[in-house]
């Protein structure tokens, strides 16, 4: 049994009623609310922080076979760029969609369902969010990343470089004609 198909803690913020619905197909509902954003909301790269303010715009609609939850997610974000381990953040919308199922449906292990007339939108959040940041942010997709060799930050200067090294091999025959590489 998903965590979905649990009895909903009415304590979170993010479990909604859903009685005055009446699992009447057409009915709807509409919440726009701000609320704390739950943990480990994103990938070890980037992610919306924990407690930052989550705004959420969502329709509760009542389908034949469930409730329907339409909307948007929006937050903040924070990370570091994959290729030069700069700070990254900014604003970002995130697109919800997901069907809670009333019971008594013939539903898959996957699927929410609607559990003592609520229903619990945390999963269908991290759902999103998690799909749609990118896998490996960049700070700009020109960057350059850093150097191979010191590790230096190639948007710091770009000509960066250490010259021509001489293949140690050839080591003592540069000793023979007076270079010193």
């Amino acid at each position: 049994m998903t965590s979905s198909n649990r009895h909903a803690d009415r304590r979170s913020p993010y479990v909604f009623d859903v009685l005055e619905l009446g699992r009447r197909a057409g009915a709807m509902k509409e919440i726009q609310v701000s609320l704390p954003a739950p943990a480990d909301l994103g990938s070890d790269v980037i992610a919306v922080p924990q407690d930052s303010e989550i705004d959420l715009n969502l329709r509760l609609e009542a389908v034949v076979d469930g409730v329907l939850v339409t909307g948007t997610a929006a937050g903040s974000y924070r990370g570091q760029c994959a290729r030069c381990l700069d700070p990254i953040e900014g604003e970002e919308t995130f697109d919800l969609q997901e069907l809670y199922f009333y019971p008594g449906h013939e539903v898959d292990e996957d699927d929410n369902l609607v559990v003592d007339e609520a229903i619990d939108v945390e999963g269908a959040l991290r759902d999103a969010v998690v799909l749609e940041l990118p896998f490996t942010p960049l700070c700009d997709p020109e960057c350059p990343g850093l150097c191979q060799e010191c590790g230096f930050n190639l948007n710091e200067d770009p000509d960066h470089g250490h010259g021509d090294k001489a293949d140690p091999r050839w080591g003592k025959l540069a000793g023979l004609l007076g270079t010193d590489n």
